[in-house]
């Protein structure tokens, strides 16, 4: 559309100069000893409308290059250059042997003799310098696009260029790269916005001091398969409930929710993280045992507390162990993820079948009391050993969570509990099972000492 109304303003302009350009020749007279102007007012008139001419039929001329293929662009722009300069060099050579008055007016400006070809050679000379430095002039013009291709590719394989919009100029095939070089860009920047976003949800559900166990603020500066060891204590806290075949799927993911809902922000607030998420639990990592038993008997008071108020009960089996925790980066390179990776969780894991098998809540191995600060007192059992890479590591029952009268009853009665206990692992089992019946007679809703009554009344029952 803009060379069509170019070339209807060149016609335009063009038209006058067929009846006004003999004025201008008219006012170009020869006179032997070169050229007089004599204008008339038609003459300026004339003058004015050649110059239009040339001036739109240049700017014509440069759009329609812009247009055409870099090969026809360079061709097109040499040609007319060329045939000017064939011209000039035939002109001067020849002009010598002309005799027209016109021809004498040229000899005379360009100080030109028919018997002396010096200066001709110096005009050839000369003409043939400014011509190879135009031509020089124009491919350098037709290829400077050459140079912003070049410089947004490197800044596009550096990774640079993901947000600017590229300008690279010049003709139809440039143009048509340029549209391809941001073509490409675009797809970087929505690649790049998803990989962004998807990294600021990732960075969303990843607590900041996972983040910074490796010593960064970003999930993109990890690098897969790096890992670190940390001393730390692990939480595991499974919901159990008994609602899966009275709700429909959904209105059950909403229930475990709405307990989730209670337990996050305690794991938070007593300083933990939450590592992973596995059906109905959480795997949540805290820098002192202090903390986590506090959040384990916050959670399972709150849970309590909202069980009083729902149709559906959830029970919450809490274990909790100080270990060294390796933690690793796992994934690919647009799914990197920190979490445990160490023996750790196999090892709480077998600790929550215990806390099932036994029915207790809160069960806290050896290695958390052994690292507790001294001024941190709770009332605790001991509950039995669990065999874990051929050692026995001792488990324990707090007692902080239960109601006081059942707490002062079980505090009382804790050194029977722990004798029972050992005679049953020593394969006493008759007197483990006075242990526990004593203990039932106070206290008979005791779960854990119900459990220890039946299975040495087993072992008895097969004695015999």
């Amino acid at each position: 559309m803009k060379n069509k109304i170019l070339l209807i303003i060149t016609i335009i302009l063009f038209l006058p100069n067929i009846f006004l350009i003999r004025y201008l020749v008219e006012g170009i007279v020869p006179n032997g000893e070169g050229f007089s102007f004599n204008f008339s007012a038609l003459s300026y008139v004339a003058l004015g409308f050649l110059v239009a001419f040339l001036v739109s039929f240049i700017i014509l001329y440069i759009s329609l290059l812009k247009s055409m293929n870099l090969s026809n662009m360079i061709f097109f722009s040499v040609l007319p250059l060329t045939l000017v300069y064939g011209v000039f060099v035939v002109f001067v050579t020849q002009v010598g042997n002309l005799t027209d008055v016109t021809s004498e007016s040229v000899k005379a400006t360009l100080k030109l003799n028919a018997t002396d070809n010096y200066n001709s050679l110096l005009w050839v000379a000369l003409a043939t310098i400014l011509y190879l430095v135009l031509l020089f002039v124009l491919i350098i013009f037709a290829c400077k696009p050459i140079k912003s291709v070049k410089r947004i590719i490197q800044k596009l394989g550096d990774g640079r260029a993901k947000f600017d919009d590229f300008k690279v100029g010049g003709n139809k095939d440039f143009q048509e790269i340029e549209h391809s070089l941001n073509k490409i860009n675009f797809i970087y920047k929505e690649k790049d916005n998803k990989i962004r976003v998807a990294n600021l949800e990732k960075e969303k559900r990843i607590p900041k001091e996972l983040l910074k166990y490796f010593g960064t603020n970003s999930i993109k500066e990890l690098e897969i398969g790096g890992k670190v060891q940390k001393q730390g204590v692990v939480l595991a806290c499974d919901l159990k409930t008994n609602i899966s075949r009275t709700l429909s799927l959904e209105e059950n993911f909403n229930y475990i929710n709405s307990y989730l809902k209670i337990v996050l922000p305690l794991v938070r607030r007593y300083d933990g993280f939450v590592d992973k998420y596995h059906g109905d639990g959480i795997l949540a990592v805290f820098s002192k045992g202090e903390n986590a038993i506090g959040c384990a008997h916050a959670v399972l008071k709150a849970l309590d507390i909202k069980n009083k108020k729902e149709s559906f009960k959830v029970d919450a089996k809490i274990s909790i162990h100080f270990d060294s925790l390796t933690f690793g980066i796992v994934g690919d390179e647009e799914n990197k993820m920190p979490t445990i990776i160490s023996d750790t969780e196999n090892f709480i894991s077998k600790m929550q079948d215990i806390n099932e098998y036994i029915g207790s809540n809160l069960l806290i191995s050896k290695s958390v009391l052994d690292n507790l600060s001294q001024n941190f007192n709770f009332d605790y059992r001991y509950t039995g050993a669990l065999t874990y890479d051929n050692a026995q590591i001792s488990l324990f029952e707090s007692l902080d969570y239960y109601a006081k009268s059942k707490r002062e009853k079980l505090k009382k009665l804790k050194n029977k509990f722990e004798n029972g206990v050992r005679f049953y692992n020593e394969g006493k089992y008759l007197e483990a099972k006075e242990c526990f019946e004593l203990v039932l007679h106070y206290v008979s809703d005791d779960s854990v000492s119900y459990v220890y009554f039946n299975k040495a009344n087993e072992k008895l029952a097969e004695a015999v």
